[in-house]
């Protein structure tokens, strides 16, 4: 009597150390190059995204220019008058209760702030892509036009030697006051305008990355093209 013959191993099957791999998921290799040549194309270099944001940069500054002229022409005077006290010149606000200095800082606030918006869209619209060197280059840029703007106001504004300027108007004559910055903060205006309104942008309409499981192809009944197991084969009689 002779003993049962003991049936085959399976098809693919491994020893017990090692682990048995089945064949490749159908569309793989299609698939990791579709998502590489996707990956591959997301934006140019590093040299050439730094250069651009140099440009934003000088580009976003040089714009302090027309906030400085536009908030020289736009804010309100602050009235001052001069007299005489014991032979000296004295000068003091024409209305002491008068919100002019107020106007004068919000004034700049609010342009800051449109700036900001401004080119935050125009940025968004060159460079769709985005990256870090250009929201530094955005935010670096509002403040250094805001500080453009800021001594750009203050040079076409009034003489900032009140004393000599009430001398030469006379005594009891109204004159403006020199243009003055008081709430220093009014500076970071420009720069968390185009932040915050380029991150919107970005977050709403900006590319998306390519998903790398988007290409892969698989059956229906399972990653095998259809097949129910990892191997074929009938069962043993």
């Amino acid at each position: 009597m002779t003993a049962p013959l003991t049936p085959p191993p399976p098809p693919h099957e491994r020893s017990s150390h090692q682990g048995w791999e089945g064949p490749p998921p159908v569309g793989a290799d299609a698939s990791a190059d579709a998502v590489g040549s996707a990956y591959g194309q997301d934006g140019p270099g590093m040299k050439t995204e730094v250069r651009e944001a140099a440009v934003v940069t000088v580009a976003v500054a040089l714009c302090g220019l027309l906030l400085g002229v536009l908030w020289w022409w736009l804010a309100p005077r602050v009235p001052l008058v001069g007299d005489v006290v014991d032979k000296n010149w004295v000068v003091y606000l024409k209305e002491t209760e008068g919100e002019q200095a107020v106007g004068v800082d919000g004034t700049f606030t609010l342009l800051a702030l449109a700036f900001g918006l401004v080119s935050a869209v125009v940025v968004f619209l060159l460079r769709r892509r985005g990256g870090v060197p250009l929201v530094v280059a955005l935010g670096v840029g509002g403040l250094l036009g805001s500080l453009l703007a800021w001594r750009v106001g203050v040079w076409l504004g009034p003489a900032q030697d009140v004393i000599a300027h009430a001398k030469s108007v006379g005594k009891g004559v109204t004159f403006s006051a020199p243009l003055k910055l008081g709430a220093k903060g009014a500076l970071l205006a420009w720069s968390l305008s185009a932040l915050i309104v380029h991150l919107g942008l970005t977050a709403l309409f900006g590319p998306r990355d390519p998903d790398p499981y988007e290409h892969a192809s698989y059956g229906q009944d399972g990653p095998y093209g259809g097949q129910s197991g990892p191997y074929e084969g009938s069962s043993a009689a």
